[in-house]
This record gives structure tokens, sequence and C-alpha cells, in this order.
């Protein structure tokens, strides 16, 4: 079995060749990420394994196919990336891995405390030597949290949100009765105009795009504070801006927005980057921006690497693949 893997990063190198040698994969690692100019480089491959940073658009999977390719395997859970629909539709199938859930979990509640203390403004004047007072800051058992989405990030979150003492609300697409003791489950609106920390825990779809409108935000607590982990599209960088410039909204911690997809995991030193709504959210004191990071720990990126490799050679040995997305092709 022949795999070709685009984008590879130093702490994932040692753990590829391990485990392709544990599931039978011969392998080609590539630092670049998949592009039309280097399709060809797929040829003979059984499988195409990405990240997320890179659109495989119906062109490129027309050239994976015409090389022969299987399947396209994505090191994450999120596969929007992908157009999976046209990939089954030319006979290739389509598979995610997904990873620890407390990764990106962690990384929420991090944010929250971050924008709850101030801590962005903080540093730069640290930075600057000016070590007087100021920035007063809000405790977590004082607030209550409600966590939008409760897949397996989104009820990691409730779990490790309980050791702060406060109040946890939760609404999911499909209810969670049996998460009934851990998080209070409320309608969506309700939800938004009770919480003080509203923290998004969707997968990206046409269902979910501007998630977070003007309408949504309308129905917000006066003065709470977003948290995004999960995907940019799910908020409207807009209606987003206006309400913190309003006060509407007192904070967000955003490891993603809408338009990081060409962006994100590229380097820009010395460059204009043309993205004004992400320059205007940046320059705000109270908006925290970090470059989609939440899911890289030691144990997530095994996971990724290892369930990509092991879900790609079950569905080419004719086993079942608890990871694959869309049809089986």
């Amino acid at each position: 079995m022949k795999m070709i893997v685009y984008a590879v990063e130093v702490a994932e190198r040692p753990l590829l060749e391990r485990y392709g040698k544990q599931f039978g994969w011969e392998l080609t690692l590539l630092a670049e990420k998949p592009e039309q100019n280097n399709a060809a480089q797929a040829e003979g491959m059984d499988v195409v394994n990405v990240l997320s940073s890179t659109y495989i658009t119906p062109k490129l999977l027309d050239a994976y196919r015409t090389g022969g390719v299987k399947m396209v395997v994505s090191r994450t859970v999120g596969v929007e990336h992908i157009d999976v629909a046209y990939a089954n539709a030319v006979g290739i199938a389509v598979g995610n891995a997904p990873y620890s859930p407390a990764s990106v979990a962690d990384y929420a509640i991090m944010m929250m405390l971050m924008v709850l203390r101030h801590i962005k403004p903080m540093l730069l004047r640290y930075a600057g030597q000016d070590y007087t007072a100021g920035y007063l800051g809000r405790e977590l058992p004082n607030l209550t949290v409600g966590i939008v989405g409760l897949g397996r990030i989104g009820e990691t979150v409730a779990r490790h949100l309980q050791g702060f003492g406060c109040r946890i609300l939760g609404w999911n697409r499909t209810p969670r009765a049996d998460l009934s003791d851990l998080v209070e489950a409320v309608e969506l609106d309700e939800l938004l105009s009770r919480s003080d920390i509203v923290s998004l825990h969707l997968t990206a779809c046409p269902e979910t795009e501007h998630f977070i409108d003007v309408a949504a935000i309308e129905k917000m607590k006066d003065g709470a504070v977003l948290i995004n982990t999960a995907r940019g599209p799910l908020v409207n960088n807009s209606a987003l801006i206006d309400a913190l410039e309003s006060g509407k909204l007192s904070g967000a911690g955003l490891d993603v927005f809408d338009g990081d997809r060409l962006i994100y995991y590229r380097d820009f030193k010395n460059q204009l980057i043309a993205q004004r709504q992400m320059a205007i959210l940046n320059a705000m004191p109270n908006v925290l921006m970090l470059p989609h990071m939440a899911y890289y720990t030691d144990q997530a990126v095994e996971d990724m690497v290892r369930n990509s490799l092991d879900g790609a050679a079950r569905y080419l040995n004719g086993e079942e693949d608890p990871w694959l997305i869309g049809e089986k092709v």
C-alpha cells in the first residue's frame, strides 16, 4: 500500500515512520502543501494524506483520480476543506482522523481565562515595563458558560469546567440526554441570553455558516465573551466587530476566524496581509487571536497520524473504516 503525505510537520515525521511500518504503508513524505503543481507526485499512490490548510478542489481530485488514487484522508476531524461529494462521485473515498478532545477543550478554557483576565494587554504593558495595577478581571465560578455543540470536544470542555465551579449550559443539534448530570440542556436562544461566555464547538457546514451573526449576537447577554476554537466560518466577522466596538460583547477569544484558511499555517513576515477584518480584530485589546493551534498537542498529533494511517489501511484491506466520511466507493 502506497501513501503520499503532504504538509508533514517536524513533529509528525517520526510518528509517520513508526505507524507507517505498523500498518504496512510505503510512505512518501512531503513538506509541501497539496497543490495542482505537485499533484503529479501522487501518481501511483493508493492514498493521499492531507491537513486542512489547503482546499482539495474538484480539479485536484481529478488529478488524483487520474493518477490512480483511491482515497483522500485528512489528519483532522473536520473535512470541509475537501469536496467530499465530488470525491465520491469520481470514485475517491474520504476519511478523517479524530484525536484527543482534551487538546481543544483545554485550549478553549485557556482562552476563556486569558480574555477574562485581560492577559493580552497585560503582557503588552509588561513588555513596556509598565507594572501599575489595572485590568480588573472576572472569576469563572461567578459566571455561566454556554457550550454550543456537545460532541466529543464540547463534552470535554464541560467536564473540565466542572472543577472551576461555574454554571454550565449546553445546546446540541441532537439533544444529549446522557449529559444531564454534566450540563443544563437549554434551547439555543436561552443559552445565548444567559451565558457570560459562549464557547463554540460545531462542525463547519452550510447549516452552521455564520451561526453567530447579528441576530444571534443580539440575543446574547450584554458584556458576554465569545470563544471560537472550532471553525472560522461559524462567526460573521462584521457582526462580531460591530458587537465588540459597541460594547455588546466585552471580548473574544478566536483561534480561528472567517477567512483564515489561506492565511494560517503560512509565514507572512514582512508582508501585507489583505484581510482587513483580521487586522481590525487583532488590533482590539479585548480580542485574543491565535493561529488555529488548539489541536496541537503531543497526544493529538499522535492520534491524528495513527488514525489517518489505520483508517486508510482498513479501507484498502476491505475492513470497516470507522472514520470514513461520505460513501464507500
